[in-house]
């Protein structure tokens, strides 16, 4: 039985001062595995004053230095890939893979940005006749918020940017993730970073959260998470004008283009809608299919769909697990719901547990065809095992469909014709748009557009997200 009682501050474990204590449940067996106190006010603060002790002399470090503090917590969060995965599917019900890939992801973002910060500027000449100077100057004092599906991945990521850039850094994870918070704090500290350069804190937004986005030492704020809550974060950053990158809600578009070879598309499609369970904000949950080849595409998606095992996360061969909790269960299942009362046709699964799983908080992957741009299913991210597939009738058709939403994270373009897919691509209002693949680039940008986000993470962007530029002209 895990128990969690100790927040990473100023270099060291130290009790959490915050009275509430929450269990940690197995979402695959309904089991309690643990317990965790969660940090408090008292405790954010504690870990802000600790990075701004640190954000002086960090601030001054030169990329040598940075780029050793990288690599030594690339190579701690290698050492402790086994524990990340495992964290990962007990305390959420990451699937196998998905866990895997995202253990080694952690540490491959610290190793990126190690190699971006060795070639990156910080001084360069800027405007006309050569009288001026840009300088790229650390914004200061970071706090960094990461989402439970896939924690160690989404901390890491932001902490490669920060620490790149020489921000001190509070990260604030999820309640709903204080064991897989625990193992990188464990690595974190196995690192060997300054003292407050990192500290790690796990606590309720409207808690510990709101601490720290409106405390006045923290100059930075950078959210995962929905929608709602990222605008609250803004919210309460605007008294102190505090620089804000939010990675937010998604309900990402696969278009499946006419000339697509739908036995390599189709697998890919499946693919980006069910990654991590659906419990991702990337997952391709609208597939938008040209109508005279809806009958075939739809056959294929339900094959490959009711193919798909569902059961025990630590299965390498389980391609869905649970959703994190019951709360979230019955979410996903209003919308399954839904979806049937405002007519969309069902191709596969449906509502309740998989046939055979009494207990966990299991989905049966799900499809409904004929659905609607204007059904919920279509335009609110359910955040589970569900997709919708919708008909086109041509190319301005799709784009026109797949733009028509609050939303644009990510999208998916699958054609044998690539430049056709690149002009299609630059049509689509999205942050990132994945043509033929389903994997990102961690040295290119990834952001939203429209109600899905603010700024960039990842390779040069990341890192500047979290510097202030300053120019100095000679007279």
């Amino acid at each position: 039985m895990l128990n969690i009682e100790h927040s990473y501050i100023d270099g060291r474990f130290v009790p959490t001062a915050g009275d509430e204590i929450v269990e940690i449940v197995n979402p695959a067996s309904e089991a309690v595995i643990g317990r965790a106190r969660l940090a408090n006010r008292e405790d954010v603060r504690r870990a802000i004053d600790a990075a701004a002790r640190a954000q002086p002399t960090f601030a001054r470090t030169s990329k040598s230095e940075r780029i050793g503090m990288l690599e030594r917590l690339q190579a701690a969060m290698l050492s402790h890939a086994d524990a990340l995965r495992e964290s990962s599917i007990l305390e959420y019900g990451g699937p196998f893979s998905r866990s895997q890939w995202v253990s080694t992801y952690a540490a491959e973002c610290l190793g990126q940005a190690a190699r971006t910060l060795e070639h990156y500027a910080f001084e360069r000449p800027a405007g006309a006749d050569g009288i001026s100077t840009l300088r790229m100057e650390p914004v200061g004092v970071a706090g960094l918020f990461a989402p439970w599906n896939a924690a160690a991945g989404t901390m890491a990521s932001k902490l490669a940017g920060a620490l790149a850039a020489g921000c001190a850094t509070v990260v604030k994870p999820s309640e709903l993730s204080p064991w897989q918070a625990q193992v990188m704090a464990q690595a974190v500290d196995d690192a060997g970073l300054p003292r407050g350069v990192v500290n790690i804190v796990t606590g309720r937004g409207a808690d510990a959260g709101a601490e720290l986005s409106s405390h006045p030492a923290v100059a930075k704020l950078s959210f995962t998470g929905s929608t709602p809550t990222g605008k609250l974060i803004a919210q309460a950053g605007i008294d102190g004008l505090k620089r804000v990158s939010l990675a937010l809600t998604g309900k990402s578009a696969s278009l499946l283009l006419d000339d697509a070879r739908l036995g390599v598309a189709v697998p890919l499609a499946v693919a980006a809608a069910f990654t991590n369970s659906g419990q991702a904000c990337v997952a391709g949950t609208r597939l938008l299919v040209p109508r005279h080849r809806m009958a075939e595409v739809v056959a294929r998606v339900q094959a490959a769909v009711a193919a798909l095992r569902v059961g025990d996360p630590g299965d390498p061969a389980t391609a869905v697990g649970p959703m994190v909790g019951r709360a979230h269960f019955e979410r996903v299942q209003s919308y399954i719901h839904r979806g049937i009362q405002q007519g969309a046709t069902l191709v596969v699964g449906g509502p309740g547990r998989p046939p055979g799983i009494e207990r966990g908080w299991f989905v049966q992957p799900t499809v409904f065809a004929d659905v609607r741009n204007d059904m919920t299913i279509a335009r609110e991210e359910i955040f589970g095992p569900v997709l919708s597939i919708l008909a086109v009738d041509d190319e301005d058709d799709a784009v026109s469909v797949a733009n028509d939403s609050p939303y644009g994270l990510q999208a998916y373009v699958f054609s044998d014709d690539i430049a056709a897919a690149r002009r299609i691509a630059a049509r689509l209002q999205a942050g990132t748009v994945l043509i033929n693949r389903v994997a990102p680039d961690l040295l290119a940008p990834f952001g939203g557009v429209k109600q899905s986000g603010l700024g960039r993470e990842f390779g040069v962007m990341g890192m500047e997200a979290f510097l202030e530029p300053k120019t100095i002209t000679v007279g």
